[in-house]
């Protein structure tokens, strides 16, 4: 999977979910081939998005586009 590919897949499903999703929610939804997310493109995904991530329940940080 290109970085492109992923981008597109991970903005496209937190704008459809405002609320966000755990790292597991969107594995699982979007069939992503990463046992987790590489830090690398997720530094990315915040400035070329606005990706936040934010504690959730537990260890989990729920994922969810900046609203502007």
């Amino acid at each position: 999977m290109t970085y492109a590919a992923y981008k597109l897949a991970i903005a496209g499903e937190l704008k459809r979910h405002r609320a966000g999703k755990t790292w597991s929610e969107l594995q699982s939804r979007l069939k992503l081939p990463y046992d987790r997310p590489c830090a690398e493109w997720t530094r990315k995904l915040e400035s070329e998005i606005g990706l936040v991530r934010e504690k959730g329940q537990g260890r989990a940080l729920v994922w969810h586009v900046r609203v502007l």
